[in-house]
């Protein structure tokens, strides 16, 4: 079994494959302190929650954007898992060629977004991922990352909303059942919901413009679900694209 796990801004995601088959997942969030020994119980509290024993694991595989916590993920890892983490990043094979002005710049979850995209669906494909930050990144047919687009995640867009002005209140995202709200909890769902609708319809119609080439689209991320069924500029969504991704490089990362 291969224990992958996504680690953002906002959440830690992991994952176990048998094989090609994906046994379950499990999310905390990322923004509080642990230390090696409270990641390390945790990990092994949701596989035993699954049917699981640590010695079932095989391999562990890390992307990660957050490299403060990175020290103490690792050695909770290392001490229950009994297992050395491939890391996600310089010096791994990743199948994605980048060819972007700064290419030590993009983020190691990008590159596994476009590796499960590429292997799973070819190219060229734009990748949107809805997480603490929303990207658009396309991969081409020869499996070349080069352009990219990063904007506010809808959360973020949503927090500034009510940190910032002093009487709107903090409310759930979720879509109204009218744009023409009447209250102002569904005013500020519309404006959230509506707006980013339309930032990713104008988004991906000038990328695919300006490349003058047709596409497949394909969202991931937490939060994508809530635009996906309100447009049709996204061809696929896919939960478990990163977890596809990681899986990808590890296999091409295994010693023959």
């Amino acid at each position: 079994m291969l224990l992958v796990v996504d680690i953002g801004n906002t959440n830690i995601t992991l994952g176990v494959y048998e094989k090609d088959n994906l046994l379950g997942s499990f999310r905390m969030t990322t923004k509080t302190p642990r230390t090696s020994d409270e990641y390390g119980l945790f990990i092994i509290s949701w596989l035993k929650n699954r049917g699981i024993e640590t010695e079932m694991i095989k391999d562990t595989i890390i992307s990660s954007v957050v490299p403060t916590i990175m020290y103490s993920f690792n050695n909770g890892i290392k001490k229950y898992m009994k297992k050395e983490p491939i890391i996600v990043g310089p010096g791994i094979k990743t199948g994605i060629s980048v060819n972007t002005e700064a290419p030590k710049d993009v983020g190691a979850d990008r590159i596994v977004d476009l590796a499960g995209a590429f292997y799973t669906y070819g190219g060229p494909t734009l990748v949107i991922d809805f997480g603490t930050a929303t990207t658009y990144d396309v991969v081409t047919d020869k499996a070349t990352f080069e352009v990219g687009v990063t904007s506010p995640g809808i959360k973020i867009s949503a927090n500034a909303l009510w940190q910032k002005a002093a009487k709107l209140p903090e409310v759930e995202i979720k879509k109204p059942d009218s744009i023409l709200a009447r209250n102002t909890i569904t005013s500020m769902q519309a404006g959230l919901v509506y707006g980013y609708i339309g930032q990713v319809e104008y988004i991906v119609k000038k990328i695919k413009e300006e490349l003058a080439m047709e596409m497949k689209v394909i969202a991931t991320g937490g939060l994508a679900r809530i635009i996906v069924d309100e447009t049709d500029a996204i061809d696929i969504y896919d939960p478990d694209l990163t977890f596809k991704g990681l899986k990808i490089i590890y296999e091409k990362n295994l010693k023959k």
